[in-house]
């Protein structure tokens, strides 16, 4: 699983916010409760005490030191023994000042070995969620609210089926990719015409994949062609274009938005052939939405990437009455 530079510095800054917090509200915890019996502070101090002379004893040459040891260790067992009695009198649990983890499997460092922890993969799913939140309505575009009343029954007189049996399909298919996305996961090329609910469902892909713990980036296909002609031509605006570049061929999955709506030019015919093929070869995955049909993409963008969307994406068909339009009724 691929991670964002930038997302992951910033998930790891508030994962040790976090963890200074709860540091910060364990001390206070203590202090009050060596306030009110000042007998546990005392405790506390001589445990630490005790530690650092069952050390002094394990290193004294010329003398065995389980004599010694054993005795300390005997002396430990009895101010813990004192100290949880103490916290019971207060209407304390007995381990009320023992300092744990949040999360016992990477005792908080937010990795197991090379491995980001689940933990930490929370954190930073909430901050891709606040960037994607930037481009989508992530509150209402969910499967959840998938409306499929906007589709006719009526079947189709050329397709033979139904709008709204098709859309039934490929819902089923969206929402079963979005659930176990991994890296054996196709493609997908959302194609059809404008308000029936493309965008919407890529959103909802975009929304489960990322709360898994996946990289995500989604984008309008014009502003991500903008980005690839900015670092080419060493014309940066905001985000550094290298970064953005990077970050596009590189997530788990890339959600290309609005295809075809850009500006037509010969560099963006290059960047979505290398867009479409690198992310072929280094085995990424892409969900692509557009209004054009195959034919229409092929004359677009030439057929070697035509080629590889019709034999690497699995192409779901669009179709029925505008949703916006329905919505203006």
């Amino acid at each position: 699983m691929s991670y964002d530079g930038r997302l992951m510095r910033q998930a790891l800054a508030r994962f040790d916010e976090d963890k200074q917090r709860r540091a910060e509200n364990f001390r206070a915890r203590e202090r009050a409760v060596y306030t009110k019996c000042p007998r546990i502070e005392e405790i506390d101090r001589e445990l630490s005490h005790t530690m650092a002379k069952i050390i002094a004893s394990g290193l004294r040459r010329g003398t065995d030191p389980r004599p010694a040891i054993e005795a300390l260790r005997e002396e430990n067992l009895n101010l813990q023994q004192e100290k949880r009695l103490l916290l019971t009198r207060l209407g304390l649990p007995g381990d009320y000042l023992e300092e744990k983890p949040k999360c016992s499997r990477c005792n908080d460092t937010g990795f197991l070995g090379s491995e980001v922890c689940s933990c930490l993969r929370g954190y930073y799913a909430r901050e891709q969620n606040k960037e994607l939140s930037g481009l989508l309505d992530l509150g209402s575009q969910c499967f959840e609210n998938f409306n499929f009343d906007y589709y006719s029954s009526v079947p189709d007189s050329d397709l033979g089926v139904s709008p709204r049996t098709n859309m039934e399909r490929v819902y089923d298919i969206c929402q079963d990719y979005a659930h176990e996305f991994s890296p054996k996961s196709g493609n997908l090329l959302l194609t059809g015409g404008t308000g029936l609910g493309k965008t919407f469902l890529s959103a909802s892909i975009a929304r489960v994949v990322s709360a898994s713990g996946h990289s995500v980036v989604y984008d309008t296909a014009g502003h991500i062609f903008a980005r690839f002609e900015a670092q080419k031509f060493g014309r940066d605006d905001g985000e550094n274009a290298d970064t953005a570049v990077s970050r596009a061929l590189g997530c788990d999955l890339l959600i290309l938005d609005d295809l075809g709506t850009e500006l037509m030019t010969s560099f963006v015919h290059s960047a979505m052939y290398q867009i479409v093929n690198t992310r072929l070869i280094t085995g990424k995955k892409t969900v692509i939405s557009t209004n054009l049909s195959p034919d229409e993409l092929g004359r677009r963008y030439g057929a070697p990437v035509l080629s590889r969307l019709q034999g690497e994406y699995q192409m779901l068909l669009f179709f029925g009455e505008d949703i916006r339009r329905q919505k203006r009724k």
